[in-house]
């Protein structure tokens, strides 16, 4: 019996997408970070992550970049009278103290644009956040499976 639930656990571990390990810089904790897979030659993919600002003052996500993207920028989901559009954040993504901000499909997310290669399941895509207060901090996205809803 203890044997098939070592196998269990092990099969489960497996099984699911690597987690990235929590990331902290100054009062900023980023985790739940996550990317998908992309067919070859897509031209874009989305970047998704948690920020926790454990502080007494608010700092903004001013800036975004991958080496293995042209270009990155911080984008938001929005619907108005009945249609969805996105669009990037000007003056970057205000995190206030003591406040939760998550980017997932659907809301805030950074858009990778001009992708070098295809993002393949199990890798991980390397990211640079720039803070307007803590600073810059490198983090790397597990890539899920194309179509994965989160971790």
């Amino acid at each position: 019996m203890r044997l098939k639930l070592v196998a269990a656990g092990l099969w489960l571990a497996l099984a699911s997408p690597a987690l990235a390990a929590p990331v902290t810089v100054g009062s900023l904790a980023i985790d739940a970070m996550w990317t998908r897979a992309t067919p070859p030659g897509a031209p874009s993919a989305g970047g998704y992550l948690t920020i926790t600002n454990t502080g007494s003052e608010a700092d903004t996500l001013t800036a975004v970049a991958s080496p293995m993207a042209g270009m990155s920028d911080i984008h938001v989901m929005e619907t108005k009278d009945g249609v969805m559009t996105m669009h990037g954040l000007e003056g970057g993504l205000p995190i206030p103290a003591g406040g939760t901000v998550t980017l997932a499909p659907g809301g805030f997310h950074i858009m990778f644009i001009g992708l070098t290669g295809a993002l393949k399941q199990g890798d991980t895509l390397p990211v640079t956040l720039t803070f307007a207060k803590a600073g810059k901090v490198d983090v790397a996205l597990p890539v899920l499976a194309i179509g994965a809803r989160g971790p």
